[in-house]
């Protein structure tokens, strides 16, 4: 039976508690220092299956500037970050664009959206 510790922080809240996550067997059997308990899911998450945000930038056509800010509309598994960042690069919009638009859905089948996260108003010639 292997045992490991790891120490985190975690970044659920301001507090940003020092957890300290025993796993056995690839499955964690305890974790303490966090506050709430929104600390211990967070670790248990972390370890088995972290998740971030993506927020990047696409190509916008016709648009006051030349990329739209966008952000995924949920979490995506951390490990196909890259994938969706590189898929992004050769997305590219015509503006206007509004706040919440969908701008790829549901990328690389993972059941995600990527959303804008400004307005864009059509260039004025």
């Amino acid at each position: 039976m292997a045992v490991e510790t790891r120490v985190m922080n975690c970044i659920m809240c301001p507090m940003g508690c020092e957890l300290t996550v025993t796993i056995e067997d690839g499955a964690v059997t305890n974790v303490t220092g966090n506050t709430c308990p929104r600390g211990a899911i967070y670790a248990k998450n972390e370890v088995t299956a972290p998740k971030r945000m993506l927020t990047s930038t696409v190509a916008i056509e016709g648009g006051v500037l030349p990329l739209l800010p966008v952000v995924s509309a949920d979490v995506l598994p951390k490990e196909r970050i890259l994938d969706c960042a590189c898929y992004l690069r050769g997305i590219k919009v015509q503006a206007p664009v509004k706040t919440g638009d969908v701008i790829v859905e549901n990328i690389l089948g993972l059941g995600v959206n990527i959303i804008a996260s400004r307005d864009m108003e059509l260039h004025a010639q």
